[in-house]
């Protein structure tokens, strides 16, 4: 309690030395404060301000040394200026410099400022560009610096010719923006896969790439998904594509389309089982023979086939031994075909379904055995039954535009897997009975009419890959419904 005397305050003694040490503490600390802030180096970290509207904008670039769009161009060192504090993320990937570079430039950002040095030899009267992707954005809240591009020519002109086109995924008629294109000098083949392309390009988003400021040259064109870092053809499991002629930047006036594709299409599309560990050797624990069929909800779909897959290899089947009944009467099915496909994990059973009748599938001791010797050790019986003329939808689509000369196939897509393909006769397709759901059309364009998409080859006979053209509108098939569609086609 602070004594009161005629009416004012007054401080004991003890109170007065405790305010001395008080003051003198606190005049130290901000002391010791300034002090700070004047010996703190320039490469403190930089805090962004509290507080405030968000910045939603780019940082600008205010001005270049050497200039943009210089001629007879000798520095080694390009610096950049700009309104506000950037951040230059994965310059490596982002920086494309055109001709392609032996030596890649070093890229160094600091503050406001950002240098470009270049320690690949410049080529005598030639112009070049470097772009620099999506790579420059501002500190505080990564807004990306868009189409920030540098030219120079080594000359004293600059070249203005052009390329320009459309990559597309030729199985799906979609786009990639992932993969580059790339022009060559080299008219060899194995240019793609023993060197460095003369120029590369990025694609936009609808998969279109454009070549700024050419010579007057022949190149050769490509694509490609580059998976390691270089811009090779070295794996023909790798996206890939090719212009079928040589392009001459003087006689090209028009777009050119690219149309990708993997050469090897390989690959294991059988079901994907859990394997025990007495997969890999034989036990006497358990010697039967593992299985998973087709059947869901133990209903079968009268437009498809019964299928087993197997765990292991089939290395012993007895036909015979597997009998197909109908109705509770056990009447025997004799109109049945067994498969079994390349890999001996699948075993195919075809015949024409009874709508809305019960089976039973009866599988005989020892009739299959695998390469451990597991077999079925006991008789087993499948019952099911087949699903309703209700159960599924009717169809009726007609497709506008649609050029019957190009062997027309219509394919019903469900996610990435092809579910149904129909060779088309004529611009109407109808159908009595269509499994119920969400559906992709596309236009497959069967060249070989074979019924299903060919991959192109590159090395050795030169092939084009067949086009797939997709139909903008997806479709919906209801149950015990007529479904119709009027689709336009846009056939290339």
């Amino acid at each position: 309690m602070i004594p009161r005397i005629n009416g004012a305050f007054t401080l004991n003694p003890v109170s007065l030395q405790s305010m001395k040490q008080h003051w003198f503490i606190a005049g130290l600390l901000c002391f010791a404060s300034g002090l700070s802030l004047l010996m703190s180096p320039g490469c403190a970290n930089i805090v962004p301000p509290q507080g405030g509207p968000l910045d939603t904008l780019p940082p600008v670039l205010l001005h270049v040394t050497p200039g943009d769009s210089s001629t007879r161009f000798t520095s080694k060192k390009i610096d950049f200026y700009f309104d506000e504090y950037i951040d230059v993320q994965d310059p490596q990937a982002q920086l494309l410099v055109s001709p392609y570079p032996t030596v890649s430039p070093i890229v160094d950002a600091r503050l406001r400022d950002l240098s470009v040095r270049l320690k690949d030899s410049l080529l005598p009267n030639t112009t070049y560009t470097i772009d620099f992707g999506n790579s420059i954005r501002d500190f505080t809240e990564g807004n990306i610096a868009k189409g920030i591009r540098y030219i120079f020519s080594t000359g004293n002109y600059f070249d203005s010719l052009e390329i320009k086109g459309q990559v597309i995924l030729a199985q799906t008629g979609k786009t990639d923006s992932t993969l580059i294109v790339m022009l060559h000098t080299d008219p060899e083949d194995s240019a793609v896969y023993k060197k460095k392309p003369v120029y590369i390009a990025r694609l936009d988003k609808e998969g279109r790439f454009g070549f700024q400021h050419l010579p007057a040259q022949t190149f050769y064109l490509y694509a490609l998904k580059d998976q390691s870092g270089m811009p090779r053809y070295n794996d023909k499991k790798q996206l890939f594509a090719f212009a079928q002629a040589s392009v001459n930047t003087i006689r090209q006036k028009d777009s050119i389309t690219l149309y990708a594709f993997v050469a090897d299409q390989t690959a294991d599309n059988t079901l994907s089982l859990a394997t025990p560990e007495s997969a890999t050797k034989t036990t006497d624990t358990d010697k039967r023979l593992k299985y998973q069929t087709s059947i869901q909800n133990n209903q079968q779909d009268i437009l498809l086939p019964f299928q087993f897959q197997f765990e292991n290899r089939i290395q012993q089947l007895n036909s015979s031994g597997i009998r197909l009944y109908r109705d509770s009467t056990y009447t025997p099915v004799d109109s049945f075909q067994l498969k079994l496909d390349t890999t001996g994990r699948q075993l195919t059973l075809t015949t024409n379904w009874e709508k809305g009748q019960s089976y039973h599938l009866v599988l005989t001791k020892g009739a299959a055995a695998d390469t451990l010797g597991k077999q079925w050790i006991k008789t087993d019986t499948i019952s099911f039954t087949t699903k309703r003329s209700t159960d599924y939808g009717k169809i009726k689509i007609r497709l506008r535009n649609l050029d019957m000369s190009q062997q027309p196939v219509l394919q019903f897509v469900q996610g990435e897997r092809v579910v149904k393909a129909v060779r088309l006769t004529g611009p109407l397709y109808e159908e009595g009975l269509f499994y119920p759901g969400e559906y992709q059309l596309r236009i497959l364009l069967d060249k070989n009419e074979n019924g299903s998409w060919d991959t192109g080859s590159f090395y050795g006979d030169r092939k084009q890959p067949e086009q797939v053209i997709p139909l903008e509108k997806r479709i919906s098939i209801k149950a015990n419904w007529l479904n119709e569609y009027e689709l336009e086609t846009g056939s290339r």
